[in-house]
């Protein structure tokens, strides 16, 4: 299951540290499961998992289900992570499952656009 969750991280260039900051799980907590001292409760797993943007079937197993996963896309499940991944874009992490790549990199970028100008033209949303 450790491998699984190394392989993500390899994947997505993030660090454990990153994954603790981010979704509260603590170090200590990633470095037993590494060793295999221990396995996060399952409140923790989901966590990762929805950090990871995998469903939790897929961190425990590496297998999923077509229907497990919450984007359909595989390109629009990657733009949904950098979405993510920036703190001031969150928001548009409830988009539906089913949308297109187009369509999500268009909010995106409207998005983008809409800090932008709240800023006042100023880009500082590291996208």
């Amino acid at each position: 299951m450790y491998e699984i969750f190394s392989k993500l991280l390899q994947a997505h260039g993030i660090t454990p540290y990153k994954v603790s900051k981010e979704t509260g799980v603590s170090q200590s907590t990633l470095s037993d499961w590494k060793r295999g001292i221990s396995t996060p409760k399952q409140d923790k797993l989901q966590k990762i998992a929805d950090y990871l943007g995998v469903s939790l079937d897929y961190l425990m197993t590496g297998e999923e289900k077509e229907n497990d996963r919450y984007y359909l896309n595989d390109e629009t499940a990657k733009v949904a992570q950098e979405i993510f991944e920036n703190k001031e874009l969150r928001a548009l992490f409830d988009v539906q499952r089913d949308m297109e790549p187009d369509d999500l990199v268009a909010l995106h970028n409207m998005a983008l656009a809409l800090k932008r100008k709240e800023r006042g033209g100023i880009d500082d949303t590291g996208c």
